[in-house]
């Protein structure tokens, strides 16, 4: 609880009393017109744990930052919160009150509560008791505003190597940097959902830190660029979550230093513009970038030539190897972005190393490239099928987590070769520009003495376009259909495929809807343009379609 000589100030971080997860900013202390005394208004993080926007009665006293965060309330009722060793004690050497034993109890047959006792529970807690052997925590929401002693930090934690300070009161850089040094061993740390200030006055040393979270802390390119010197052993480092728009190198176009850095997550931002990203090109040792749930609409691979490096050409040998723009990236997240153009697609072959991904569940490697959530990559909103994606992007072993096999990759790449002919209509020069690697896959799959040509007429361009596909009833009203197999052209359209299906099946009554399902992917592709034909669709020899119905 707040201390009386410890009075509430404006901009300090608060709890409200017994609610540690109530976390809110101080933005106003003082009277409130009808009501006696001094008032304390917060601004809480969460949305709707407030009544009002700062203002009461038609009198505004602060502006939250939503229309429902903000409250008044008595001082008494708020928390200032606690030193880091009193929250130790509280998350492990604090005793089971009794209530909370009652609590833990299952029904009998008979309706009657039998008291579950856990197995190792004493043992547990005596491990844990032992501050001196801890090397990994978690205080978590316990109110953590200040760090204490330095000195009895150090000889009360002397092996502790991991730190999860999640959504505690801790703002000011200064106590961080107490923290880390009363940390000797401390190489994570977490601080997601503490607000941190955007001012830093003297440099933290953190520089035994290897893992940075500084998740939905506020936390701008800005304040990383200041806190650079004080990382120089970071390898990870993530910012998820922090509104970030624009990328602001300190002294040079790019981003500069940061030698040890090999992930950098800037998950669920603001970034729109590709040219942001292409400022994180001569990290030297970045591997994984996140940027899942932007706003970006493009990829390039950036001209060698315009990057900041006057006196080395993209390509000679004899140049710096922090020259190459993103030589070290192998892992690239791009979910739920707005990607919708191919080009972007074909320039993810530029990358030299892009092909391996990390999957933080389990530390696998995976050779992995997420698009799910793109224009791009959904069929419906005029995207482009799977066998195309897996054809366009040659270093791909995984799309969006299902596995892409050999064969796989055999049989997409020659439809996709086979598609392209279809479209063209015999222009080399087109094929060239709007499809890179089509030579090269004609090459690798023997197909160089096929030619896109429309010179084919009657029975032998028929035989020659047609495709065999199964067809099996899914809908609830259709019953029991035996699947069938039937030769159509690939140039045959989804509305008149559907027609067929009605005829083939022996349909009343029902409005057909079709879908793809192909034999890797995870979920079926829903066909819904009418006019598109089978193979602008990806749909290939021995290709199943599943015939539902509108409900």
């Amino acid at each position: 609880m707040q201390n009386s000589s410890d009075p509430t100030r404006v901009g300090q971080r608060v709890h409200f009393a017994g609610q540690p997860r109530r976390v809110g900013t101080v933005r106003y202390v003082g009277p409130v017109e009808g009501y006696g005394g001094d008032w304390v208004g917060v601004d809480w993080d969460a949305d709707g744990q407030g009544k009002h926007d700062g203002s009461h009665n038609g009198v505004r006293y602060f502006t939250a930052r939503g229309l429902h965060t903000a409250s008044f309330v008595r001082s008494h009722n708020l928390s200032s919160g606690v030193s880091l060793l009193e929250a130790f004690e509280t998350r492990y050497r604090a005793q089971s009150t009794k209530e909370e034993e009652d609590e833990m109890y299952v029904l009998s047959a008979r309706n009657k509560k039998v008291t579950v006792e856990l197995l190792g529970k004493h043992q547990i807690e005596d491990k844990f008791s032992r501050f001196e052997e801890l090397t990994s925590a978690s205080l978590s929401y316990l109110g953590v505003s200040f760090p204490g002693p330095r000195d009895k930090i150090s000889s009360t934690l002397p092996n502790l190597k991991e730190l999860d300070l999640t959504g505690n009161l801790l703002s000011d850089w200064n106590d961080i940097s107490i923290i880390c040094e009363g940390l000797p061993a401390l190489t994570a740390l977490n601080l997601s959902n503490d607000s941190m200030s955007p001012v830093i006055l003297c440099m933290p040393q953190l520089s035994n830190i290897r893992i940075l979270v500084l998740n939905q802390t506020g936390v701008l390119w800005d304040q990383v660029e200041a806190l650079k010197d004080a990382l120089p052993q970071v390898e990870e480092l993530h910012l998820m979550g922090n509104h970030i728009r624009k990328i602001t190198p300190m002294s040079s176009d790019f981003v500069q230093g940061f030698d040890t850095l090999r992930l950098l997550n800037l998950d669920n931002n603001c970034i729109s513009t590709w040219d942001e990203i292409v400022k994180f090109s001569q990290i030297r040792r970045l591997e994984q970038l996140l940027l899942n749930n932007n706003n970006l609409n493009r990829i390039s691979y950036p001209d060698c030539g315009k990057l900041d490096q006057p006196s080395n050409e993209c390509g000679n040998g004899s140049q710096e190897r922090s020259s190459i723009p993103f030589k070290s990236l192998r892992s690239l997240y791009l979910g739920g972005n707005n990607i919708e153009d191919l080009p972007s697609l074909d320039s993810l072959n530029s990358f030299p190393n892009l092909m391996v991904s990390i999957t933080f569940q389990d530390n696998i490697s995976l050779k992995d490239i997420r698009l799910s959530g793109n224009p791009v990559a959904d069929v419906g909103k005029g995207g482009v099928a799977r066998f195309v994606i897996i054809a366009r992007i040659a270093k791909m072993e995984l799309h969006n987590g299902s596995q892409v096999g050999p064969r796989e990759r055999e049989d997409s790449e020659i439809r996709y070769v086979r598609l392209v002919m279809s479209k063209c209509n015999g222009d080399l020069e087109e094929i060239r520009r709007l499809h890179p690697r089509f030579y090269e896959l004609k090459k690798i799959h023997g197909l160089d003495d096929e030619r896109p040509t429309t010179e084919a007429s009657g029975p032998q361009k028929m035989a020659s376009g047609l495709i065999s596909i199964s067809l099996k009833c899914v809908g609830a009203s259709m019953g029991e259909k035996t699947p069938l197999v039937k030769k159509l052209p690939s140039t045959a359209t989804v509305g008149k495929l559907k027609n067929l299906c009605l005829s083939f099946f022996k349909l009343k009554s029902v409005k057909p809807i079709l879908f793809l399902k192909e034999e890797d992917s995870l979920l079926p592709i829903l066909l819904e343009d009418d006019m598109a034909t089978l193979v602008e669709l990806g749909v290939g020899n021995d290709s199943t379609i599943l015939v539902d119905e509108l409900p």
